[in-house]
């Protein structure tokens, strides 16, 4: 029963993937993003790893997404018009598609997608004591690092778009004119 659901949501967490940069609007970019972080914390769940899956919600599903809806509604990005992509685009596409398959065809045909009894690992109760203990300590300087990195990159978002609000005439102006 475990691998059907285990099927499922791996299943859904690629379909999900693969929708998010061939949808056309990027807010419904975004939604299918959602869906593949929180299929992929239900992996996480299937394997046992609950501090894993909370961090996937936590952090992913909830800060960055949150974080690129903001983005995309601060921008005011409206419908992308119907691009179509060159011929070496699509080359390069098929190519890579060819690649990836040939990949992950060879590694269920070689029998080493299965992982081995030296690599599993059990889960003790000080995990999340342990991370937490060495994020705020070794790992503290690339951890305030990352967090000012966030903030210089929201605060340039938001210049960009009152600027580009600001020198952007509305419709309504444009149709007076």
């Amino acid at each position: 029963m475990l691998d059907i659901i285990f099927y499922i949501f791996a299943a859904l967490t690629i379909l999900s993937a693969i929708l998010v940069p061939v949808s056309r609007n990027p807010v419904n970019g975004a939604m299918f993003m959602i869906v593949s972080f929180v299929s992929t914390a239900c992996l996480y769940v299937l394997l046992n790893a609950y501090f894993l899956a909370v961090l996937q919600i936590l952090v992913y599903a909830g800060a960055i997404i949150v974080l690129f809806l903001f983005i995309i509604m601060l921008l005011n990005v409206e419908q992308v018009k119907t691009l179509r992509p060159s011929f070496f685009s699509q080359i390069a596409g098929l190519l890579a598609l060819c690649i990836l398959s040939l990949g992950v065809g060879s590694l269920f045909l070689s029998g080493s997608a299965n992982p081995s009894p030296e690599l599993a690992v059990s889960a003790g109760s000080g995990i999340a004591r342990n991370f937490g203990y060495m994020l705020f300590t070794k790992y503290m300087l690339p951890f305030q690092v990352s967090g000012f990195m966030l903030l210089v990159s929201m605060i340039g978002v938001i210049l960009l778009s009152k600027k580009i609000n600001v020198e952007v005439p509305s419709r309504k102006e444009q149709g007076d004119a």
